[in-house]
């Protein structure tokens, strides 16, 4: 006789959305929704079409970095619960439908559920960081650490010497100046930009918002434009700077979705580490200069995201829309949320 399978209690399908929401996003839009079961064993995970941006990310490869990155937040709560998660990705190929399902299937160890080296703690305490780093390296076993994250989790992670971080680094400002001097891309940009009072779950509050770099090497995202008085004045950022390069060597949407699983996972191990990190999104956003991050004379490079490590300050917290308001939920921000 088949054994009947326990329903999750509600607690604990709280907590494992709580714990998916709280994964990165552009500009924090939470690109993400929910379908649960009734029994709470098979979590479907969906993209918000309501909540994209049409000319940063035109094809909705970010969106699904995101998606990606909640995802792997969703598998680790699932360990920490003591259940097995068995994950698809784009299980409805050719379709529309989820693009991925999370089925949990049975129990783990007591063994099982403890083998991750404090991932699941670092998910609420990862915040991007846009403030001035220290300039203290990264040790190489950190890094290594990263580096193997990444592959196990389907991506690469490219740590550049001098010349290449300088190269990079140049691009990035290049996609920068050219999102300033397009209205509409500035415009869009500044749409999930939030005012202190403002009540919507989504978007950037000012009050996470880092200074520009006083010297001009670090290409950091302007979020404030041409808006009088919310620019914050200018500090020296570090000198010598520590990036990372997320690849991976096919560029199909479940390449994305591996990415964002692998940037999640970097992500943690270098909040477990005691590292702060930020997301440089913008070459990213321009075809011919994404097509030039990509490590020279590599074929089969594609890249995704560039990251920003260091020691510092702790990012300030951007807000998250309740998992049990997200499942299900398939429209944009409320026309009613307080923007600036």
């Amino acid at each position: 006789m088949q054994a009947v399978r326990a329903a999750l209690d509600t607690a604990t399908v709280e907590s494992l959305l709580a714990a998916a929401v709280a994964a990165p996003s552009i500009h924090n839009t939470q690109p993400w929704r929910f379908r649960v079961d009734p029994d709470g064993r098979l979590v479907e995970v969906h993209a918000a079409p309501g909540r994209s941006l049409p000319l940063a990310d035109p094809v909705h490869r970010a969106q699904y970095l995101s998606v990606g990155a909640a995802l792997f937040n969703l598998r680790l709560a699932a360990v920490r619960s003591g259940w097995r998660p068995e994950v698809r990705l784009l299980p409805e190929r050719g379709r529309p439908g989820p693009l991925a399902t999370v089925r949990l299937t049975d129990s783990l160890t007591a063994d099982e559920r403890h083998s991750d080296p404090g991932l699941y703690g670092a998910i609420a305490r990862r915040h991007t960081s846009r403030l001035p780093f220290t300039g203290r390296p990264v040790p190489d076993p950190v890094l290594a650490e990263m580096v193997t994250a990444a592959q196990a989790a389907g991506a690469r992670l490219h740590v550049p010497d001098i010349a290449g971080t300088r190269r990079l680094l140049r691009l990035t400002a290049m996609a920068e100046a050219r999102n300033q001097a397009r209205p509409d891309r500035a415009a869009e940009t500044r749409a999930w930009l939030n005012a202190p009072e403002a009540r919507t779950p989504y978007g950037i509050p000012v009050t996470a918002l880092g200074p520009p770099d006083a010297a001009g090497r670090m290409p950091m995202r302007d979020f404030t434009g041409d808006l009088p008085g919310l620019r914050l004045p200018a500090l020296w950022f570090e000198r010598h700077v520590q990036l990372a390069l997320l690849w991976t060597g096919n560029d199909r949407r479940d390449d994305w979705l591996r990415a964002g699983q692998a940037l999640q996972y970097v992500l943690l191990t270098a909040t477990a580490r005691g590292l702060r990190t930020s997301l440089l999104h913008q070459a990213m956003e321009w075809p011919d200069l994404r097509a030039a991050m990509a490590l020279p004379g590599h074929k089969r490079c594609h890249p995704h995201l560039l990251l920003r490590l260091g020691y510092g300050p702790d990012g300030g917290r951007t807000p998250r829309a309740p998992g049990r308001q997200v499942t299900g939920r398939t429209t944009p921000p409320g026309t009613g949320d307080a923007r600036i």
